[in-house]
């Protein structure tokens, strides 16, 4: 029988198109921003330069301004929509015209930790080209002082619950007739519904409008939303940023700024109402009051409170594996649909990451022992029902092998230790 860890690295060779990874054959055929950041976490644990090379290629596709888009259409492939010529970004490669969280330095600090005299020239080499991304991120989508999305896949979870009171205000009508793909690759019923994917169209096509001018699209666009979760993936990779450059002896008070004002944006996405971080539709100054992934985020930034773990613990107890992308006691829980409910082991990967800097440990050793639990159950799916183990999404997932590798996979022996 073939190991895990056997099974996961040969899903990430299996993926790997040559410099970049495609996060699954057939329902995601291109390369992920936040999704490359992982494989290069997987593929440090068994091949340093591979994982140096996926972050040079994601890189390598940075727009002149600064920003690294969500999507690079380095092949056409006629199974995803809305493909390359949808988007009309005129970028070579095309791209999307948006980008996703910016884990890449949090993760390019743990690869460069793991080997860092092998590392040294590839970050130095890097390095550059991460600061114009995070400055990118400060003075265009950090204008409200916290991080804000102008549609919902920029989030990275596409239609968690978070976003539905912004959605409400986009119009899809007259998006035309298309022909989506994804619902051919997995089960409709755990995909974004038609009405969704409709109002998502609409914002590409304002963002093609527009000629994917970025100043317009906050000022003018049908959606912004200030995002827990990004800004807080955003202040803990300025953190990280940060350190890379002071080991690589550059001046990185420029950093510095940019997590000090972030950090102290943070109260205004603190919902006394929630007892927790929120999403707020930047357009109304109104909340989304939906409790989900995106405020434990704040364990990764060194934002928790008491007022938050006591959130987050029940929560977690609604479930038997790991912590939900959306709460279990709201209406609008789907345990099986995408964002609305599911488990993601990559995102529990970032919350334990957090929660050991912040002390919880032995929370983020539940965290890691429930979700090997699940990988050793059903393998290596995107993502998990987090009431009965169920599989959910695409299979031999390129970002759920890469955490087996590189954290959930100590998750076993600790559970083999207490039993």
């Amino acid at each position: 029988m073939t190991s895990l860890d056997d099974q996961a690295r040969s899903i990430l060779r299996q993926n790997d198109r040559g410099g970049y990874t495609v996060p699954t054959h057939g329902l995601y055929p291109y390369q992920w921003n936040w999704d490359s950041a992982f494989a290069a976490w997987g593929f440090s644990t068994f091949d340093l330069p591979r994982a140096w090379d996926e972050l040079d290629t994601l890189m390598a596709s940075q727009w002149d301004n600064g920003m690294v888009p969500h999507i690079i259409f380095h092949k056409t492939d006629p199974d995803y929509f809305p493909g390359p010529d949808v988007w009309s970004t005129g970028q070579t490669p095309p791209t999307s015209g948006i980008s996703q969280p910016p884990v890449t330095a949090t993760i390019a600090r743990l690869v460069w930790e793991g080997a860092p005299d092998e590392s040294h020239a590839r970050m130095a080499a890097l390095y550059p080209k991460l600061v114009k991304w995070h400055r990118w991120w400060h003075e265009v989508r950090c204008t409200h002082g916290v991080a804000a999305i102008t549609h919902p896949w920029e989030s990275g979870r596409d239609n968690c619950p978070d976003w539905d009171i912004g959605m409400a205000g986009v119009d899809g009508s007259s998006v035309g007739e298309y022909t989506r793909r994804d619902t051919g690759h997995v089960n409709p019923s755990m995909r974004p519904q038609k009405e969704e994917y409709d109002r998502y169209i609409a914002m590409v096509q304002f963002g093609v409008k527009v000629g994917w001018d970025t100043a317009r699209i906050v000022d003018d666009g049908p959606f912004l939303m200030a995002d827990p979760g990004i800004t807080f993936i955003l202040l803990r990779a300025h953190e990280d940023l940060a350190a890379l450059g002071r080991a690589l002896g550059e001046d990185v008070s420029e950093i510095d700024g940019w997590s000090t004002a972030l950090r102290a944006a943070l109260p205004s996405i603190w919902n006394p109402a929630l007892g927790a971080y929120d999403a707020k539709n930047l357009r109304s100054g109104e909340f989304a009051g939906v409790l989900g992934s995106g405020a434990f985020l704040a364990y990764l930034a060194g934002a928790g409170n008491p007022q938050l773990d006591a959130q987050l613990m029940r929560v977690w107890d609604a479930v038997r594996y790991g912590i939900p992308s959306a709460d279990p006691e709201g209406a609008f829980f789907e345990p099986r649909r995408y964002w609305r409910g599911p488990c993601w082991p990559v995102v529990n990967a970032l919350m334990a990451i957090g929660l050991v800097d912040s002390g919880h440990t032995d929370l983020a050793n539940r965290l890691r022992r429930e979700t090997a639990e699940l990988l050793e159950k059903h393998g290596f799916w995107e993502y998990f029902d987090p009431t009965d183990a169920t599989p959910c999404g695409g299979a031999r997932f390129t970002w759920t092998a890469a955490i087996w590798l590189t954290w959930a996979k100590e998750g076993r022996e600790q559970a083999k230790g207490a039993a």
